[in-house]
């Protein structure tokens, strides 16, 4: 009997490392659709979010090819996209965001991994501003508590980046009422305003500043996701959190929650491959 119990217990082992090397790299194209009267005609987005660094095929040529395929009317990225480690390799980032800025316009918001780059250059040097330089040229946008209009379409775009503290492991910090205004001034009532905001747990106060569509990432699915439980733990260590991938309705507002692409710290996805999130956004009744 206790030879037994060993078998099925190095069976399921190696079913879950199978699994875990299996997810960890791949990823599936999601779709949803969003719609506005306040939107001029149709566009087609695609968030990328949680890259960290990852690569998917050589210099991210599968990711690459799947986007090319999509041909979307711009790029928004949810952030993290890089890792915030001391002398971490930045190149699958900064190929994938030059290759796309070649084709497509790019809004980018900050995660709390650039975030974190940004605010200690005594311990992680000029990897940031090496980081933001590349962007830069290539034509990314980057948003930083700013706003960029698109007349064309009537959309509003602001990058939100909260301060580190919103990001603790294991507990919440409140979020004052005024705190989204006061970083990222007054949304634009008469425009589509679209908040990119990497933490999702905070969507009840994006929903209140006035973000008709708030792009998240940071969760990465749950790293491993169970039937009818969903992701079983966030990056602050909740177990089973509520914001854990998809989309999410609060009053007026709808949140697109993207699993992510990539890995940092816990090399762990099961049953949770990346995504890329393709979103239809079009005129007409919400």
């Amino acid at each position: 009997m206790l030879n037994f119990m060993i078998g099925v217990l190095i069976i399921v082992i190696l079913f879950f490392i199978g699994v875990m090397v299996y997810d960890g790299n791949r990823f599936h194209k999601v779709e949803y659709t969003v719609s506005s009267p306040k939107i001029h005609g149709n566009e087609k987005i695609i968030v990328l979010s949680d890259l960290h660094n990852q690569s998917y095929g050589k210099e991210n040529e599968k990711l690459l090819q799947a986007i090319y395929a999509e041909d979307p009317d711009a790029i928004y990225v949810a952030g993290d996209m890089i890792t915030s480690e001391v002398s971490a390799s930045m190149e699958n980032a900064i190929s994938l965001m030059e290759k796309l800025a070649e084709k497509y316009p790019i809004y980018y918001g900050m995660g709390n991994h650039e975030y974190k780059l940004s605010m200690f250059p005594e311990k992680f040097g000029n990897m940031y501003q090496i980081y933001e330089d590349k962007m830069q040229k290539a034509g990314v946008r980057i948003l930083r508590n700013e706003h960029i209009y698109l007349p064309e379409s009537n959309i509003d775009v602001c990058g939100l980046e909260i301060e580190r503290t919103y990001f603790a492991k294991m507990q919440k910090k409140k979020m004052p009422e005024a705190y989204v205004e006061k970083l990222a001034g007054h949304p634009r009532r008469d425009a589509f305003q679209i908040l990119i905001a990497h933490n999702p747990d905070y969507f009840p106060q994006y929903a209140a500043w006035g973000a008709d569509l708030v792009l998240s990432g940071h969760i990465h699915g749950g790293i491993m996701r169970l039937p009818l439980l969903g992701g079983v733990i966030s990056p602050t260590l909740q177990l089973f959190p509520h914001y854990d991938g998809g989309r999410f309705e609060e009053g007026t507002s709808t949140m697109i929650l993207s699993r992510g692409l990539g890995m940092h710290t816990l090399h762990i996805r099961i049953f949770n491959p990346g995504e890329l999130v393709v979103i239809h956004l079009t005129e007409g009744k919400k």
